[in-house]
C-alpha cells in the first residue's frame, strides 16, 4: 500500500464513506454515522436506494469500460469495501486489469486488504489520500498505473462533497490532465434538482455536523466533462445508464434518483 501513514480515525463528526456503509447496511460505522444516516433518511428515504444505485453504476461502468479496452482504473472516493469491488468488476472481464484504490479515511485504510484481493494477472493497490491533493494521488497512482495509456478515473458520490471555494471543478481538471488520451472520466453526483427544499435542508445538517454537501444542477455536473466526448447515453439520472449491464435496484423506480451520472472520454 500506498500514501500517508494512517492517522487516527475522527468519530466525532460523520464522514461520508462511513455514511455510505450504514445506507448499504454495513457495521464498519460509528453512532455519529448512523445518526446523521437517520437523519438524511428523516428527509428523503430514498437515500440508501441512492447508495445502492450509485454501486450498481459504478459496476455498469466498468463493465463497458473493461468491454471496451480499457485495463486501468483510478478510483478516488472508494468508501468502505463492499462486493463486488470496481476491481472484482474489472479482472472478472480483464484479469491483468490494473487498479488503484484512493480514499481519505483511515477506516477505509484498515480494510484496504480487502480491496487488494484480486486475480494473480492483475493488480491492486490502495493510496491514503484526499482528492483535495490531486498531485498526492498522480505520483502514489504512477507507481502502479502506467499513465502513457489509457485510465478510467472513477469519482463515484464523491464530488459532492467538495464544495466550489475548494475548485471541485480544477480539481477534476488537473487529474484528467495527466491522463492521455483515451482516458475515461467516470462520475455519479447529487443534485437538489429534483428535491430542492429536501436538499437544502439535507445540506445545512451535514454543514452543521461539519461535512460539505455540495450538490450541483445537471448543467454544473456536466461541466465536469468539457473538453471530453460524453459516451451515449449522455448526462442520465444514474440507473438510465445502460441499464442493460446490470441488475435493477430495487426502488430504483420509485420516483426520480435525485442525481447524475455519466462517462466521458479524453480526446
Amino acid at each position: 500500500m500506498t500514501g500517508q501513514p494512517p492517522t487516527a480515525i475522527d468519530t466525532s463528526k460523520p464522514h461520508p464513506a462511513r455514511m455510505y456503509d450504514w445506507y448499504l447496511g454495513g457495521k464498519d460505522n460509528y453512532p455519529v454515522d448512523e445518526e446523521m444516516g437517520r437523519q438524511m433518511l428523516a428527509l428523503d428515504p430514498r437515500v440508501p436506494v441512492m447508495a445502492r444505485v450509485n454501486r450498481a453504476f459504478m459496476h455498469r461502468a466498468t463493465r463497458w469500460l473493461a468491454g471496451n479496452g480499457i485495463r486501468q482504473f483510478l478510483d478516488i472516493g472508494t468508501g468502505i469495501p463492499t462486493e463486488p469491488n470496481l476491481h472484482q468488476v474489472a479482472q472478472k472481464i480483464t484479469p491483468d486489469a490494473r487498479v488503484v484504490y484512493c480514499d481519505n479515511d483511515p477506516i477505509v485504510l484498515a480494510h484496504a486488504a480487502a480491496l487488494l484481493r484480486g486475480t494473480p494477472e492483475g493488480v491492486t493497490e490502495y493510496l491514503q489520500a484526499d482528492v483535495r491533493d490531486p498531485d498526492a494521488i498522480v505520483e502514489g497512482a504512477k507507481k502502479v498505473l502506467d499513465f502513457t495509456e489509457p485510465v478510467a478515473l472513477s469519482l463515484i458520490a464523491l464530488l459532492h462533497f467538495v464544495s466550489d471555494e475548494e475548485g471541485a471543478h480544477d480539481l477534476v481538471r488537473r487529474l484528467l490532465a495527466e491522463l492521455p488520451s483515451g482516458s475515461y472520466l467516470v462520475m455519479t453526483h447529487a443534485t437538489s434538482d429534483f428535491t430542492p427544499e429536501e436538499s437544502r435542508a439535507a445540506t445545512e445538517k451535514m454543514k452543521a455536523a461539519g461535512v460539505t454537501l455540495a450538490l450541483r444542477s445537471r448543467e454544473e455536473f456536466t461541466r465536469f466533462f468539457d473538453g471530453l466526448d460524453l459516451v451515449e447515453p449522455g448526462v442520465q439520472v444514474p440507473h438510465q445508464w445502460h441499464p442493460e449491464l446490470g441488475e435493477p435496484v430495487p426502488g430504483q423506480d420509485d420516483g426520480v434518483i435525485p442525481g447524475y451520472g455519466a462517462v466521458g472520454r479524453k480526446r
